[in-house]
């Protein structure tokens, strides 16, 4: 399997012709020609750097063997747009499904807190294939084992502290920088070398459009 990281927190999941996209986000300059070349897309949360009604919606019209997971608030925008609700599926922790022949299986539940001031937020993650861990905007630790964590390092919600006990937490084989954007190259090698140094884990950074086979 192959992973491809793209701008911010956009991620594509490849084995052979079979492909799964991960939040592809108004952030992510490609994000229609990412869902254009898939037939499954995964998306964690409503916020814009993450999910992108316009395309999706037009995707879905254009794309007949497409299929969007996302959790319900998602799921009921995309119906009231007049995307196809029989291959808009809305998900909530504990689900598991097939999204184009990869296992995944649906955790968390709730959006990282930005500030008390904020009601909560709804967000999924998702664990693909046993081996990826994507959190989208939260620090929840899944109860299955993790190979590949995907690390949120920047956001109005994210905190080096709360970094490393998650990644401590989660115990990972490897851990993988993702929600970046917010961080030039040098906060970016300034949240790996911490990161390492208080986990004994490589906070590997990748370039956008970069892959690593897992």
């Amino acid at each position: 399997m192959e992973l491809t990281k793209h701008t911010h927190a956009t991620i594509v999941l490849s084995n052979a012709d079979r492909s799964l996209v991960i939040d592809p986000g108004s952030y992510t300059p490609n994000s229609a020609e990412l869902v254009a070349a898939t037939t499954a897309v995964l998306i964690t949360h409503d916020h814009p750097d993450h999910y992108d009604a316009g395309i999706l919606t037009a995707a879905l019209a254009a794309q007949p063997e497409l299929r969007v997971w996302a959790p319900a608030n998602v799921a009921a925008e995309l119906t009231a747009a007049g995307a196809h609700s029989d291959r808009v599926t809305a998900v909530g922790a504990g689900d598991s499904f097939d999204a184009a022949g990869f296992p995944v299986e649906v955790v968390g539940g709730t959006h990282a807190v930005i500030h008390s001031d904020i009601p909560e937020m709804s967000n999924v993650g998702y664990l693909i294939a046993g081996d990826v861990y994507h959190p989208g905007d939260a620090y929840f630790v899944p109860s299955a084992p993790v190979t590949t964590l995907l690390a949120p390092t920047s956001g109005p919600w994210a905190k080096l502290g709360e970094l490393v006990d998650f990644v401590r937490a989660v115990k990972p084989v490897r851990a993988i920088q993702i929600h970046d954007l917010m961080l030039s190259d040098a906060g970016k090698g300034s949240f790996a070398q911490f990161a390492q140094q208080l986990t004994g884990i490589e906070l590997v950074t990748l370039a956008d459009g970069q892959s690593i086979t897992l």
